[in-house]
């Protein structure tokens, strides 16, 4: 059987172009191995591919092309926006949606993120000429653009040797980046995807950013 995905392209910028793109499965149940899922996150061939086994309690299991995740940005930025959800549950804990403005929010801890070795280069063109980095670190290379306006050029590097070697948008390094600096930041990753921070409550930190459907 062929599984049903749906295409989303998360971060998108503010004219509704750009965005990494994302698969969704809206039927985890139908695919409920672990290692059969492994194998179509593999096939699909993009940054991170999301089952959804309960779409009433919004429980999820996302996967990169080599190996599944307890946490990433991206993928529940984009299915909280399909599910229209309150909250979404992964096996680190509850995550919550709201959405505002055209915007997706979810809120997480930076404790969650799976490392990430976040790099400050001296400017945004440092950071668009830098070549892709040999694989073994996880490598989120960001500059200022405008420091007092809090926006960031940044570029993402997987470095999982998986075929992946740059990520078009990625949530869960924004999410680190903005914890570290403790602001609200607007950052300009990959082609022009646009990804939304800011510290949230109780010691969480909040991602943000517009989905639409991928043709």
């Amino acid at each position: 059987m062929t599984p049903d995905v749906t295409f989303l392209r998360v971060f998108c910028d503010p004219d509704g172009g750009h965005g990494n793109v994302l698969g969704v499965v809206r039927d985890g149940g139908a695919i409920p191995d672990p290692g059969d899922r492994q194998a179509l996150a593999r096939d699909l061939g993009l940054s991170e591919t999301v089952f959804i086994d309960d779409p009433a309690r919004g429980t999820v299991d996302i996967y990169t092309t080599s190996r599944p995740l307890p946490f990433a940005g991206y993928p529940l930025v984009g299915v909280g926006w399909l599910l229209g959800a309150a909250q979404l549950e992964l096996p680190v804990g509850r995550i919550p949606v709201r959405q505002n403005g055209g915007v997706t929010w979810i809120g997480a801890r930076a404790s969650w993120v799976p490392p990430r070795t976040l790099r400050q280069y001296g400017s945004a063109e440092q950071v668009a000429a830098l070549p892709v980095p040999a694989p073994g670190k996880w490598v989120y290379a960001w500059a200022w653009q405008d420091e007092a306006a809090g926006r960031i050029r940044a570029r993402g590097f997987p470095g999982r040797g998986d075929g992946i070697e740059e990520d078009e948008a990625t949530g869960a390094a924004a999410l680190l980046l903005a914890a570290q600096l403790g602001r609200a930041v607007t950052i300009t990753q990959g082609r022009g995807s646009q990804l939304l921070a800011a510290p949230g409550p109780d010691g969480t930190t909040e991602i943000g950013g517009r989905v639409g459907f991928h043709a």
